[in-house]
């Protein structure tokens, strides 16, 4: 049958992951740090995913499309419950962390490694003269409050700039290639949440560095929940 149905811009989504988390049939996930469209059966035409989308990278079309299947969407919900008791998305989603007992891995009183201010992504100028022969390090929020030794890892030697896609409700791509173009950057290392919505600010990262015209070295770091390096 022929009806109204969403359509996800690859091109303009930024992986922030809020629409699958305002899709509350399940027909929006998150694949290869994108949104999808999932199953045409779980879409019932409403557009509730429209307004949380920061970037409008959703529209409705009118295509050809399996008819919306409430049963099935009835019994995915129930499922996903029994799954996930908590519910919601990944990225907020309610959890107790436990750890054993262990020697810090840094002495008390251990010195800051924070080379430059501001470090908000929103708030750093493009053309401050720290960025010149700089590590570039740009870090979501949250991987320092998980990671134990986030200074003497990742801040250390490092020009630092944090963010989140999700709270901040805007695509860094833009600004971040300016930086990348107008100074003379080394590196860039990514340090991003395992949750789907940090998708958003490796994928700023990676658009930035493609829009800079520049071959720069780069590396992307994923941090668990729980506070260990799961890839890099």
């Amino acid at each position: 049958m022929v009806r109204k149905i969403i359509q996800i811009d690859e091109n303009k989504c930024n992986g922030c992951g809020a629409c699958a988390a305002a899709c509350h049939e399940g027909a929006i996930g998150m694949v290869g740090g994108k949104a999808k469209l999932l199953r045409d059966d779980y879409c019932d035409g409403l557009g509730n995913c429209l307004p949380a989308c920061p970037v409008n990278a959703i529209t409705f079309v009118e295509r050809e499309a399996a008819a919306y299947d409430e049963a099935a969407v009835l019994a995915h919900q129930a499922a996903k419950r029994n799954t996930h008791p908590m519910g919601g998305c990944p990225g907020s989603r309610s959890m107790t962390i436990s750890h054993e007992d262990a020697p810090s891995p840094a002495a008390a009183g251990a010195p800051s490694r924070l080379s430059q201010w501001p470090v908000q992504i929103k708030l750093v100028p493009v053309n401050a003269p720290y960025f010149d022969g700089a590590r570039l390090l740009i870090a979501a929020d949250c991987t320092a409050y998980a990671y134990a030794a986030f200074h003497e890892r990742f801040i250390k030697g490092r020009i630092t700039l944090v963010g989140c896609p999700k709270l901040d409700g805007v695509d860094y791509a833009e600004k971040l290639t300016e930086i990348l173009r107008l100074n003379d950057v080394k590196s860039v290392t990514v340090v991003r949440m395992e949750v789907p919505c940090c998708g958003g600010l490796e994928h700023a990262a990676r658009t930035a560095l493609q829009n800079s015209g520049k071959l720069i070295p780069w590396q992307v770091v994923t941090v668990s929940t729980d506070g260990r390096i799961l890839d890099e």
